[in-house]
């Protein structure tokens, strides 16, 4: 699967408020490859797992931090568009992309 990225959609680029922690929070990614397939996953930092487990042992979720988990979870040093392509050509070239990014299917 050697495609070339067509588009690479950020959820945190489509809000107003671009002032977003880089190093701790979590993303959700859509890519098109040039064969316009669509392909997702949710890019977690490594700080952003710790403030979760913090928070979910102040609310109970997740028997109170016991565990935390996310079905396209891909763990990252930072978030910011730079990384998440570096990220992605990576994957792409490790012909890795295909078992970590999540294939949506066509309506």
């Amino acid at each position: 699967m050697k495609h070339v990225v067509k588009e690479i959609w950020i959820n945190v680029e489509q809000s107003e408020d671009r002032n977003y922690d880089i190093y701790d929070n979590n993303v959700d990614i859509m890519v098109t490859l040039s064969d316009n397939s669509k392909w997702v996953a949710t890019f977690f930092t490594y700080e952003n797992i710790k403030t979760l487990q913090q928070k979910n042992k102040k609310t109970g979720e997740n028997l109170k931090g016991a565990y935390l988990w996310a079905s396209d979870m891909v763990l990252v040093d930072n978030v910011s568009r730079k990384r998440i392509e570096e990220i992605i050509n990576h994957l792409i070239n490790e012909d890795d992309f295909k078992y970590i990014f999540v294939h949506c299917e066509d309506d």
